[in-house]
């Protein structure tokens, strides 16, 4: 009983969202959410949707899509105009890019990366010269 209340409250906030947001020309979305180091589907990552307005602000509003085991999602009924795409899943940088909507059907393929690691300045890195190193003087700071 609670799984078909679920699936019905999912079905009518999309095709009410779906109406209000949508009020000219429509595009069909398929995004695809893959690994960059090696091209594996990403699964159960989200894909959040957010209208951009003329002035390149996010508006209120959009919508968080699931990628499938195959790291595919799709979303039809979204109108033309520019489009904030942010994609999070667990492991992975977050990513972040506007589109232009401007086509009937279009399909995106998202490449997620690994965390850098972090920088310290406690640690010894390559190429950076040390402040005490061999054959460098310390500066005293007094004239000579």
């Amino acid at each position: 009983m609670t799984k078909r209340f679920s699936v019905a409250a999912t079905l009518v906030t999309v095709l009410w969202a779906a109406t209000v947001w949508a009020s000219g020309p429509t595009a069909a979305l398929n995004f695809l959410v893959i690994k960059d180091e090696s091209g594996k589907p990403v699964r159960n990552a989200a894909v959040v949707l957010h209208p951009v307005n003329a002035k390149g602000k996010q508006e209120r509003g959009g919508f968080e899509l699931k990628t499938d085991s195959e790291g595919k999602t799709q979303f039809e009924g979204v109108p033309y105009g520019k489009l904030r795409v942010q994609v999070l899943a667990t492991g992975f940088q977050t990513f972040g890019e506007d589109y232009d909507i401007a086509e009937p059907e279009k399909d995106i393929t998202i490449r997620m990366k690994r965390p850098q690691k972090q920088f310290s300045i406690y640690e010894d890195h390559e190429g950076t010269p040390k402040k005490d190193a061999p054959g460098g003087e310390k500066d005293s700071g007094k004239p000579q």
